[in-house]
């Protein structure tokens, strides 16, 4: 119904926002990535979401429509609504959260306050072919380490290395700094494993 909501924000704190449109402020619950990237800004456009509850209309909005997408695709999730929806992706960014439904790394999603190993793994199953055809990008960072990534795995598999194991020395390793090659990427997965 709503696309997007643009004006003056007059209140804002980390989990909403009032932006005043028209001489009508909205109250419009966001994520601590969103409120990140609109923090310093006076007047803002931003995503919206529109829930009808029972008891409530509620606007949920966003800073980029990656964001918005992948939040529409967790609450298609059977228990998951909004309010977790919107806990994954304020403590994973877009990116992040993507990464770890497209790979199928469950326990990223568990690291998430309020998120079992059920729901985690659900909403794997659920998404991981949806997102990838929703079309969501990731930011050239997090496509580059992917396919580094993808490329470091396939080499360490050659050299007899356990996948999940493999997988995860590479994640830690990305998560601490970036490497400039493939190469370089094995060789430090190589002395950690």
């Amino acid at each position: 119904m709503y696309e997007f909501i643009s004006g003056k924000i007059t209140d804002k704190s980390p989990t909403h926002v009032i932006i005043e449109n028209g001489g009508i402020g909205y109250l419009i619950h966001i994520t601590l990535n969103t409120f990140t990237k609109i923090k310093d800004q006076e007047s803002v456009r931003l995503f919206v979401h529109f829930i009808v509850r029972e008891d409530a209309h509620l606007l949920y909005g966003f800073a980029d429509d990656d964001e918005r997408i992948l939040f529409r695709a967790l609450i298609s999730v059977s228990g998951v609504g909004a309010n977790t929806a919107r806990l994954v992706l304020s403590s994973l960014s877009s990116e992040e959260a993507y990464d770890a439904i497209a790979s199928g790394n469950a326990g990223r999603l568990q690291s998430v306050k309020g998120i079992g190993a059920k729901t985690a793994q659900r909403i794997v199953v659920d998404l991981k072919d949806k997102v990838v055809k929703e079309g969501i990008k990731s930011d050239n960072l997090a496509v580059s380490h992917n396919t580094i990534k993808d490329e470091a795995l396939s080499g360490l598999l050659i050299l007899g290395f356990n996948r999940l194991a493999a997988s995860r020395v590479l994640d830690k390793i990305l998560k601490e700094k970036t490497p400039a090659s493939v190469e370089e990427l094995i060789k430090e997965a190589l002395k950690v494993m």
